[in-house]
């Protein structure tokens, strides 16, 4: 018999319903079933769980949801992606390596893993420090590891003064002048032109576009203007 495929909206709407009631029995089954029904490792991180990370992150800015709705949702998609990880296919390691951060939420966190584990499941050295890290310590592990691109999520506008700053030092100071920089995340998409404005090379708004632009950027680190063309395409 036939597999029926899965609505993807349903399971997104259930997913948000369980992972806020904090139901974790029920959420591993839900997702079993979805599974079952043939959705594979990737599909479940970029069609699920990214929007519906999306959906508690908006919930969550406009106090649509209790400070407790909110711990049980990200402790239980932080599980999910946790275990999601192990099942990607892995692509031949390519010889790039990144460093990404992201900014000092539990949602951008989360976010900001997810996006980690699929650059590193597309071939990348990804070097995850997560948030909260002070800008010194980006610098001085950007002049000693040299990657190839720094990827910075972000997902509120309280995020960017610091963004920014961190990469006029990257910039100006001669840690790594030329690095490509890949901003991602929901400030970025809530205010078109923000990354050019504060000195990033490209950006995107969802785990798919942003591997392509990492792609963009380093296939073409210093023509910044050959990037932003298909980073628009990419987040309309």
């Amino acid at each position: 018999m036939t597999k029926q495929p899965i609505n993807t909206e349903l399971a997104l709407e259930r997913l948000v319903q369980l992972s806020v009631s904090g139901d974790r029995v029920a959420t591993r089954a839900f997702i079993d079933q979805v599974q079952i029904h043939g959705m594979g490792a990737h599909e479940l991180a970029t069609d699920i769980y990214w929007p519906t990370l999306q959906a508690i992150t908006r919930l969550w800015r406009h106090d649509q949801m209790s400070a407790l709705a909110y711990r049980y949702s990200t402790r239980l998609i932080r599980m999910l992606v946790d275990q999601v990880q192990a099942l990607y296919d892995q692509a031949p390691r390519n010889g790039r390596r990144l460093v990404c951060i992201c900014g000092p939420s539990e949602c951008e966190d989360l976010a900001g893993q997810l996006c980690a584990d699929l650059l590193e499941a597309a071939g990348y050295e990804v070097l995850f420090a997560g948030g909260g890290v002070a800008s010194d310590e980006i610098l001085s592990e950007v002049g000693q590891r040299r990657p190839d691109a720094l990827v910075v999520f972000a997902a509120a506008a309280s995020d960017a003064p610091a963004i920014r700053q961190l990469i006029d030092s990257i910039r100006t100071i001669g840690a790594d002048p030329n690095l490509p920089i890949v901003c991602g995340g929901g400030v970025f998409a809530r205010a078109p032109g923000l990354a050019e404005e504060i000195g990033a090379d490209a950006t995107a708004d969802d785990p798919m576009a942003l591997e392509r632009m990492v792609r963009c950027a380093l296939a073409s680190p210093r023509r910044v203007a050959a990037v932003k063309p298909q980073r628009r395409a990419a987040v309309a």
